[in-house]
């Protein structure tokens, strides 16, 4: 369908509101530790009923990529990621405000991002239909190796080897805990009734890097704090240097698109697989964790590229691929609109306008985002004193909102405190949220596959390489382990 034959819509006052309000509001919730997409697309369900539903939809599109954007913010400037996929930016980027540099890595984060939402959002329109039929033939013994290789990214990470084995292991232990989604035993719940729903990564990610963080930061003196130093730097040498790293970039797309079509797997996995790609492929990998851009760059471009890829199998088949699109879904769903094959036949209005108004999603997340960045540095003039609570208690809410649970605030707080103390000992908290993500991934579809195997009479190794997919995925799988260890060589020469 011509782009041209919804262009007067696409330019409505109407349709630009909601998606420059959209992208505003995905910002400032993406930047509140604990909120994230789902969160605030919730928040604002409610309005969608009361709008026509092609600028409802895009209300709620303009939000997600907002939010995918804003965790990075407050992550690059104080250190407190917004949201899990945030993490990588918090690495990399908060070393360079220590350096004066903020500026520049908010620079990167904006334009990384604004490419990968763009490239995302072209898969979505461009290959909608095929990509979802791809996405079908991935079944537990391919989704089980596709999490498998998450884990080994881990080896690529962290500086000491041993110090991330321990990390990824707790993470690990803490996705175990709860009921056991085969048998239905209590696991490392001690007889606390809370723990048998498990613990969710949410608490995880806000204890291990913002109360961890403000724990750290508590007692500090204003001369300690780290404060705003204005750069002569241009936004068109950022993205000039971006585009620079074309394989860096070509990789990150790949890589967010991917993981973004595959439902269940979320974003994490892709920031952090891209993040550890870049890391691998650098040549100075020894400068990550101390504020290299390209770390930057890897993560927030497959960041933002999963909001596009997520949405393929959602519009091609009715399958939503993540708690965000499923809440869109819902949107769709009040409005009755059938998603699946039939909506291009049935309201090519509503689907080709909410593909083509994507676009201006990422064109509005770029302005704010590009335009925006001396607003955020304002907060690099707050005194650490007014920060320290202002983030505990936003934390904590975030936490609680989750579930409506006082138990998650617990959870939030000592694993802040443990967070404190493994950054005090340099034991590195990604590989932990790797843990806690992958865990439940690993777990499930390894027992689908048992399952599936017993009933088929097969062995287990018989069935997870049946298929010619599962034998292509374990060949990527051994090529990841065999560039991690030629990295690790490398470095330990170095």
């Amino acid at each position: 369908m011509d782009i041209l034959t919804y262009l007067p819509m696409l330019l409505s006052w109407p349709v630009l509101a909601a998606v420059f309000s959209g992208v505003l509001i995905g910002i400032v919730v993406g930047a509140i530790p604990g909120l994230n997409g789902a969160v605030g697309i919730s928040l604002l369900l409610p309005l969608t009923f009361a709008l026509p539903p092609e600028v409802g939809l895009l209300l709620l599109g303009g939000i997600y990529m907002g939010c995918m954007y804003g965790g990075s913010i407050t992550a690059i400037l104080i250190n407190v990621p917004g949201d899990v996929v945030a993490a990588p930016a918090a690495m990399e980027g908060y070393p360079l405000t220590q350096q004066g540099r903020s500026k520049e890595a908010l620079y990167y984060s904006i334009f990384s991002s604004t490419i990968g939402g763009f490239v995302g959002v072209i898969v979505l329109i461009l290959f909608t239909p095929p990509l979802a039929r791809f996405a079908l033939q991935f079944g537990p013994a391919e989704m089980f190796f596709i999490s498998l290789s998450g884990l080994i990214i881990v080896g690529a990470l962290a500086g000491s080897l041993l110090k991330a084995a321990f990390a990824v292991l707790f993470g690990l232990f803490i996705s175990t805990i709860g009921l056991d989604q085969v048998s239905g035993q209590d696991r490392f719940t001690f007889g606390q009734p809370d723990l048998r729903t498990g613990v969710s990564v949410v608490p995880v990610v806000l204890g291990l890097f913002c109360i961890a963080e403000m724990i750290l930061n508590i007692g500090k003196r204003s001369d300690q704090q780290v404060s705003y130093v204005e750069q002569s730097i241009t936004r068109l040498a950022v993205i000039r240097d971006i585009f620079r790293h074309k394989i860096l970039l070509l990789k990150a797309n790949a890589i967010g698109n991917l993981i973004g079509l595959l439902p269940g797997v979320g974003t994490t996995l892709a920031v952090f697989m891209s993040y550890a790609e870049a890391k691998r492929s650098s040549k100075q990998p020894e400068t990550f964790e101390k504020g290299n851009v390209e770390g930057i760059i890897a993560a927030e471009a497959a960041n933002n590229a999963t909001v596009g890829s997520s949405m393929v199998p959602l519009l091609a088949l009715g399958v939503p691929g993540s708690p965000t699109t499923a809440i869109i879904a819902g949107a769709l769903v009040v409005h009755g609109i059938v998603l699946g094959p039939s909506l291009f036949q049935t309201r090519p209005d509503v689907a080709f306008i909410f593909l083509y108004g994507m676009i201006l999603t990422v064109v509005a997340m770029a302005l704010i985002g590009a335009f925006g960045i001396k607003y955020f540095a304002y907060i690099l003039k707050i005194r650490m004193e007014y920060i320290v609570p202002t983030v505990l208690v936003m934390s904590l809410i975030g936490a609680y909102s989750l579930r409506n649970s006082v138990f998650d605030v617990l959870i939030a707080i000592t694993l802040g405190i443990i967070g404190a103390v493994f950054k005090k000992i340099g034991v590195p908290p990604a590989p932990i949220i790797i843990g806690v993500v992958l865990g439940p991934l690993i777990e499930s579809n390894l027992s689908r596959s048992l399952l599936i195997a017993n009933a088929r009479g097969q062995g287990l190794v018989e069935y997870l390489l049946a298929s010619d997919l599962s034998k292509g995925l374990v060949a990527i799988v051994l090529a990841l382990l065999a560039m991690v260890v030629q990295m690790r060589r490398k470095a330990a020469r170095a």
